[in-house]
């Protein structure tokens, strides 16, 4: 009988060794992780729409504990995250920041300072636009990366803006700006100027639902304040107190519709929310808004809203100002996916931006029938003068 030589005795010992930490190694990985499942149930009951609300948490293994390091701007969420993690005996190492950071030293109020200002998926001017601020539109402010800032503006939405697009203040100066007697701009478009005068020097452009600080007036001009301190004058003519904007919202299908032919011919932007450029829902969210109303920001949330008026192309129950969704229909394969969304206008039309602001008819006997959106058509719902979470009414609600 041979016997294995000690070389290949070593060799044998080597290679069983290499099994066993294999077959170990491959059952610890398999292991759940608790404190993942946790905050994946956490996440889903306070913040299941990470654009409006941020439980940025992870875990990691550390022998007989775990770190949970992240952010968030839910207190309520992060309690129920560690209370969870006691109940369990869950051993654990909390390195999660609550915001708004301690690094911004109590500047965490922020007003929007330029005519319109560009908010971005991550802290860089390549990344996505989601949404955008006119001047005037107050912020909550988060968190500081370089030159920019993780805001939240009224309808709750998140983003980054670079910092020369807002004016941070500390609460005194905010609530101080906020209780100013305020002008808004109602034209479409527009220039503020150094003097009262058309023919001076503009100070910027301005859009419709900038708001400014009143200063005084005079017959033809409005002296105004930017966040920043800059002055300036508006034309009376496109511009109003906006107490008395308030006072004169009739809050009716004729003024949505009125309102959004002002903006006919307004070329197409991803994420654009202002008279400079819209996408679809950011469309309808500014015509709501030039009625004093603020609805939520993406056409997959603003369906969410109101009531349901129809579901199965009966275009005669529909009336001007109601809301139509596009998209696919859920499957068996699929959820519902909401791409589009439009108003109508009424005479069987809806106005809605692709390509540009404009009309579009769901009437098959015309040259123009939109069979493309008649056939991905999901529904209509009704928000002009519901109630509801994601419905804020600016003669109800102190915004500005």
């Amino acid at each position: 009988m041979k016997f294995p030589s000690f070389h290949n005795n070593r060799v044998c010992l080597f290679l069983l060794g290499v099994l066993i930490f294999s077959a170990c190694k491959t059952e610890q990985s398999t292991e759940p992780n608790k404190v993942d499942e946790i905050i994946s149930s956490v996440r889903e009951t306070y913040a299941p729409d990470k654009r409006v609300a941020l439980f940025d948490v992870e875990s990691k293994k550390s022998s007989s504990s775990y770190i949970v390091k992240g952010k968030t701007n839910l207190p309520e969420a992060l309690d129920a995250f560690k209370k969870e993690l006691d109940s369990q005996k869950i051993k654990y190492t909390d390195s999660i920041e609550v915001l708004p950071s301690q690094k911004l030293e109590g500047m965490i109020y922020g007003v929007i300072n330029n005519s319109v200002a560009n908010l971005r998926s991550k802290s860089a001017h390549s990344a996505e636009l989601v949404t955008q601020g006119t001047l005037g539109m107050p912020l909550n402010v988060y968190q500081k990366e370089g030159s920019w800032y993780l805001i939240q503006t009224p309808d709750n939405y998140l983003g980054w803006v670079d910092g020369g697009g807002i004016e941070l203040m500390n609460k005194e100066d905010f609530d101080a700006w906020q209780t100013t007697d305020k002008v808004i701009y109602t034209n479409t478009y527009g220039k503020s100027y150094t003097e009262a005068d058309a023919s001076s020097d503009a100070v910027s452009d301005v859009v419709a639902g900038n708001i400014f600080s009143h200063i005084a007036e005079n017959d033809k001009f409005y002296q105004v304040k930017y966040p920043d301190g800059r002055e300036a004058y508006l034309l009376k003519e496109e511009a109003d107190s906006f107490d008395e904007w308030k006072s004169k919202l009739a809050f009716t299908k004729e003024s949505l519709v009125e309102t959004s032919k002002t903006m006919l011919g307004v070329p197409y932007l991803w994420g654009g929310t202002s008279t400079k450029g819209v996408d679809c829902s950011g469309f309808t969210k500014t015509v709501y808004l030039m009625n004093g109303m603020i609805i939520p920001r993406d056409a997959s949330q603003q369906i969410n809203e109101g009531v349901l008026v129809d579901d199965s192309k009966e275009f005669d129950k529909l009336i001007p100002g109601d809301l139509l969704f596009f998209g696919r229909k859920a499957t068996e394969t699929g959820p519902e996916r909401v791409i589009h969304v439009g108003m109508w206008i009424g005479d069987n039309q809806f106005i809605h931006s692709a390509g540009n602001v404009h009309i579009s008819t769901m009437d098959q006997d015309s040259d123009d029938f939109d069979e493309y959106n008649y056939n991905r058509y999901l529904r209509t719902k009704r928000i002009l003068n519901e109630t509801g979470e994601g419905l804020l009414y600016l003669t109800k609600e102190d915004v500005f």
